[in-house]
């Protein structure tokens, strides 16, 4: 009896390993994986790089994943969530630096580890990256800069409010060289207060107290050309104003008079065109190193056509 309880034992024990391995076969999701690493997805640019990144996953069969860093007490987070990712790969990375050392470092692990990183958003020098995807942030920087320009004489005064840090940014910091490049060269004067304010609209405010002849205002994103406008009506000024990004609340603006123009980025084709990469990558085919999404610009005459696209987008 003893024998045959032995039996049937090593038998249950047989049967439930094999019934697991198959459960757990029948769950294995075959599909290439793709992670692709936002950050605040309470922004509504990145939202709508997820919205392009999950259409991605959808029509070209890949088990992607989304993933947004959380609100941790770590020093960067960013990093924090790169690691965790790490110890269980996926085929490729999709990911938007922050441009921190920390990120860096462990983008060279994946690296290292051959698994592919492509970049999106912000190009850092990270060394063997498969690709770049996003804006030129020095073209975008340098149509604005034609853009604002173009509405004003040789020999005004234009404000450029931001941060000193911005200059360290990888974004901003192209913005900035290349809207100084297109009003520098029409004639334009650019100034700003390099002070340790905490709020774009405290720097704009001593801009206007210190040179009240402004004739307009570049800001190096949408955010903050809105706050420049809650600024400029303050002081009873309608001084034209152009930022960079396209949300739809800069798009209302506009469309309603507010605003004159901004300079807008292509997040949903920056989600989509990023894993239709990793797709190509993981079949082993060509992909171009830098993948430019573009911009356009928006003014009255386009900003509703514009905004209802993004509306029906976040729906």
């Amino acid at each position: 009896m003893k024998k045959k309880w032995i039996v049937l034992l090593v038998i249950s024990v047989f049967l439930t390993t094999v019934a697991g391995a198959i459960a757990k076969f029948l769950r294995k999701d075959n599909r290439p994986r793709v992670d692709v690493v936002l950050q605040d997805i309470n922004i509504q640019y990145w939202n709508i790089v997820r919205v392009g990144a999950e259409k991605g996953f959808g029509e070209l069969n890949i088990n992607g994943k989304v993933v947004i860093p959380g609100k941790k007490s770590k020093k960067d987070e960013l990093a924090y969530t790169l690691e965790s990712i790490l110890k269980e790969p996926p085929d490729v990375l999709v990911v938007a630096p922050n441009g921190s050392p920390a990120v860096m470092s462990i983008l060279k692990k994946f690296v290292k580890n051959k698994i592919p990183v492509i970049l999106i958003d912000a190009d850092i020098p990270l060394e063997h990256k498969t690709a770049y995807i996003g804006t030129d942030n020095f073209e975008l920087g340098k149509e604005a800069g034609e853009l604002l320009a173009s509405k004003l004489q040789p020999g005004d005064e234009v404000a450029l409010p931001f941060f000193a840090e911005d200059l360290n940014h990888p974004t901003l910091s192209e913005r900035i060289k290349g809207a100084l490049l297109s009003l520098e060269a029409a004639g334009i004067k650019v100034v700003n207060e390099q002070n340790q304010s905490s709020s774009i609209k405290k720097i704009m405010t001593t801009i206007l107290q210190k040179h009240p002849d402004v004739k307009g205002v570049y800001v190096t994103t949408d955010l903050r050309a809105i706050e420049t406008l809650e600024v400029i009506k303050e002081h009873g000024l309608t001084t034209p104003v152009v930022g960079s990004d396209g949300i739809n609340e800069m798009l209302k603006l506009i469309k309603d008079g507010m605003l004159t123009d901004t300079v807008a980025q292509n997040p949903y084709d920056i989600g989509y065109i990023s894993v239709e990469t990793a797709s190509k990558v993981i079949k082993g085919e060509y992909v171009k190193e830098n993948i430019d999404t573009g911009v356009d610009i928006i003014s009255k005459d386009n900003a509703k056509l514009r905004l209802d696209f993004l509306r029906q987008l976040l729906k």
